[in-house]
């Protein structure tokens, strides 16, 4: 770092899974990207006294210059800050379990940012991530918001609408890991080595153009692996365990992908062009919420626990999310003006020409310490058009939904979704998923 700067980070999700991974990251990533202290913040304090003991503890042998502090407090978790890491998960595992069993009751897409579940958890997480972004710019107005909360496309759009000038970036880990997937096709060592040409949705995108550093096309190569074998076999070079369920997902990418040989699809399109396939492969009684209950979740707590109860952190099996240096790659942009590339969720303003200039597209921006820039796509083909002029119709209607109370506009994005069959099935879904929220989304009229 040339400005010899130390940086003050909250991490708003301070309970989660995902946390002590984060936290760890940072540690490693010191060098460039130098802290002076690290603070916790969640609502929920029981769980997150869980994962913060732990991490205290941690630091304390590890980083003893990092000051650290976790709290429920906004006002103590948001003063004197640079950059606020966003990870919120409102309503928890127990709602995800929801906003996935329901929508199967009815024969329809379960997934936790596809479909129905998509649009409850957006319902849902509204109101939280507008309030942490209400928090920071009390506290700390210089500092940054790097929101990588689900569905980000939702998140997106809401802040877009009620919150058009605060300094968010929103940005997604998914392309950052297919693109690390592709770079192995390739022999890359890193996506780095990479430059891609992207446009979509968020979850919802395709790649168009990737070269190597020297301007060779490598997308002749990765389509060859593609067609074979979608995602597959370039598993994850994290070591990190990959459940069932996402190998069969990059799997299922070489059928999504051969619905358009012309480009390279996010893996999520699948929910959307192969419902009917995703439904028949869903056990309505044990979903992917499931999984990671039993799963990821016992075995980070059991960590904590175990590291409390132990009083140290030696051996304790903690690990760096080495997949989420983006994070510190998009703060370093930021507060060193690196001028890097990344995959931002914003406002498309002609960046995709034929598009939408109000809709919040996924596309590849530079980086800087002024925000970004985008970079133009282009026009995009009448399929993947089509495709996304409906989904960002169906997040547009679920956004308008929250601000207006509006039970009709819910019902509206509902049945546009391409994995809903018709306005009835969309009606008996929405109606139940109120019932289950009726803690979590605004009253609708």
């Amino acid at each position: 770092m040339s400005n010899n700067k130390k940086y003050a980070v909250t991490v708003a999700g301070g309970g989660s899974t995902f946390t002590p991974g984060i936290a760890l990251m940072l540690l490693e990533e010191r060098d460039r990207f130098p802290i002076r202290k690290i603070m916790f913040y969640d609502n929920d304090a029981e769980r997150q006294e869980i994962v913060a003991k732990a991490c205290e503890i941690y630091l304390k042998e590890n980083a003893p210059d990092i000051e650290f502090g976790y709290t429920t407090d906004p006002e103590t978790a948001f003063t004197d800050i640079d950059f606020v890491l966003a990870h919120i998960r409102v309503g928890k595992y127990a709602m995800r379990e929801k906003d996935e069993k329901i929508p199967l009751k009815y024969g329809v897409v379960g997934q936790e940012t596809c479909g129905p579940g998509g649009i409850a958890y957006g319902m849902r997480s509204i109101g939280g991530v507008l309030e942490i972004l209400d928090y920071m710019e009390k506290y700390s107005p210089n500092a940054w918001m790097l929101n990588y909360s689900n569905p980000a496309a939702i998140v997106a759009e809401a802040t877009r609408r009620l919150r058009p000038n605060s300094k968010i970036l929103n940005i997604c880990d998914m392309p950052i890991d297919l693109e690390e997937k592709m770079a192995s096709m390739v022999g890359l060592s890193s996506r780095k080595e990479m430059q891609v040409g992207y446009y979509g949705l968020n979850h919802f995108g395709w790649w168009h153009k990737i070269y190597d550093k020297d301007g060779n096309d490598l997308m002749p190569a990765i389509k060859e692996h593609m067609a074979a074998n979608g995602f597959a076999d370039a598993l994850s070079q994290t070591n990190q365990h990959v459940d069932q369920s996402w190998i069969e997902t990059f799997q299922k990418a070489r059928d999504v992908y051969a619905v358009d040989p012309s480009t390279i699809p996010n893996t999520y399109l699948k929910y959307y062009l192969f419902p009917d396939y995703v439904v028949e492969h869903s056990n309505p009684e044990y979903t992917r919420a499931n999984e990671v209950m039993d799963g990821r979740e016992k075995h980070v707590f059991g960590m904590c626990r175990d590291i409390i109860a132990k009083g140290t952190a030696k051996d304790c099996g903690f690990e760096a999310d080495a997949h989420a240096t983006y994070i510190v790659d998009l703060a370093c942009a930021i507060a060193e003006n690196t001028r890097e590339r990344f995959l931002l969720i914003v406002p498309n303003e002609g960046a995709v020409e034929n598009f939408d200039r109000t809709a919040m597209v996924e596309i590849p921006c530079i980086v800087g310490s002024n925000g970004y820039e985008r970079i133009c796509q282009g026009a995009i083909p009448q399929f993947q058009k089509g495709l996304m002029e409906q989904q960002v119709s169906v997040e547009k209607l679920a956004v308008e939904a929250w601000i207006e109370g509006s039970y009709q506009k819910l019902w509206q994005a509902l049945t546009l979704s391409k994995t809903v069959p018709s306005a009835r099935v969309a009606k008996l879904i929405l109606d139940d998923l109120i019932e289950a929220n009726k803690d979590y989304w605004p009253e609708l009229k």
